[in-house]
């Protein structure tokens, strides 16, 4: 199907326009009002990092909920003591801020702290539901996971396909983030064939720093699709130099992610049973700067250059 440049814009639009965004309660400290940085109504993930306490979680996600956003708590299987205390957590977050989505993972700690070894264990407490949560996000690795074999991750998508059939929960598949729109695409289409049904929200990497992409795309298991950022050592070079004072003097390849977005936006759209739905933006520290970036593609301001696009900041 051949698309004119005014419809692959608009896809394009439509995609960015549900799109999130996520911060740390550290990096939270740091502002005084999200509504300096973020849209109202935004929806805003709020991370939970390894030998985190889940106060700062409940405090980040009430700052939030107050200043006029949508947000939405991590939890991490294996940093969970215990049911108990899951249960603790989940009735202070629903007294404090009433959150009705969250988002489980399996946790990046090469050992479990409690009951749990993954996120499957936790759903099936029922503790979610009891507590209000309707609305859940579960991982998904289109590249496979680091610390989790590419066949239990299958496992784990077939018994969240069942969990969704046999509960009132609504879950979907939230995604790493990463570089090429091939490996995501060709995951997709082997989990829905499969048997997949969730949709998917894919993750897109921020305007964070070259040197950053590279050192969380190492820890989170981005394989493949680093060819983009690596395939020749003078790109990288190249790519790491932009992002000094040197950096508009040399011909460098555009570190944003405009090709992927584009490429993800038109695939999705032109296969109909595609269960890629819409994209999360991973900012990697750089909250304001992808911001910036997602909200001036969801209003149209940018032109369809090369593979990609240029954005007018």
């Amino acid at each position: 199907m051949h698309l004119s440049k005014e419809q692959e814009k608009q896809i394009i639009i439509d995609f960015v326009k549900k799109a999130t965004i996520e911060e740390t309660p550290r990096g939270a400290e740091k502002i005084a009002n999200f509504n300096d940085i973020l849209r109202t109504g935004t929806t805003v993930y709020v991370t939970f990092l390894p030998n985190s306490d889940f106060a700062d979680t409940i405090k980040t996600v009430k700052k939030l909920k107050q200043e006029g956003f949508n947000p939405v708590p991590h939890f991490a299987a294996r940093s969970i003591p215990s049911a108990k205390f899951l249960e603790q957590n989940l009735q202070l977050l629903q007294d404090e801020t009433g959150v009705e989505e969250g988002l489980l993972i399996g946790g990046g700690v090469d050992n479990q702290v409690g009951d749990f070894s993954c996120s499957m264990e936790v759903l099936k407490t029922g503790l979610f539901e009891k507590y209000g949560i309707k609305k859940m996000g579960v991982a998904g690795h289109p590249e496979g996971s680091p610390d989790i074999p590419d066949e239990d991750c299958m496992k784990a998508i077939r018994e969240k396909n069942a969990y969704a059939k046999d509960t009132d929960m609504k879950l979907y598949i939230a995604t790493q983030f990463a570089f090429e729109s091939e490996p995501c695409l060709k995951w997709e289409k082997r989990i829905r064939d499969a048997g997949n049904e969730l949709p998917i929200h894919i993750g897109v990497p921020g305007l964070a720093s070259v040197k950053t992409l590279l050192k969380l795309a190492k820890m989170c298991g981005v394989g493949p699709s680093m060819r983009m950022l690596t395939k020749q050592p003078s790109t990288t070079a190249k790519l790491i130099l932009k992002d000094t004072f040197i950096g508009k003097y040399i011909n460098a390849p555009c570190s944003e992610p405009d090709v992927l977005v584009r490429q993800l936006a038109v695939a999705s759209h032109l296969d109909k049973d595609c269960l890629i739905k819409q994209m999360h933006m991973y900012p990697l520290g750089g909250l304001k700067k992808s911001a910036n970036w997602m909200y001036s593609v969801a209003d149209g301001k940018f032109d369809l250059k090369g593979k990609g696009f240029k954005v007018n900041l």
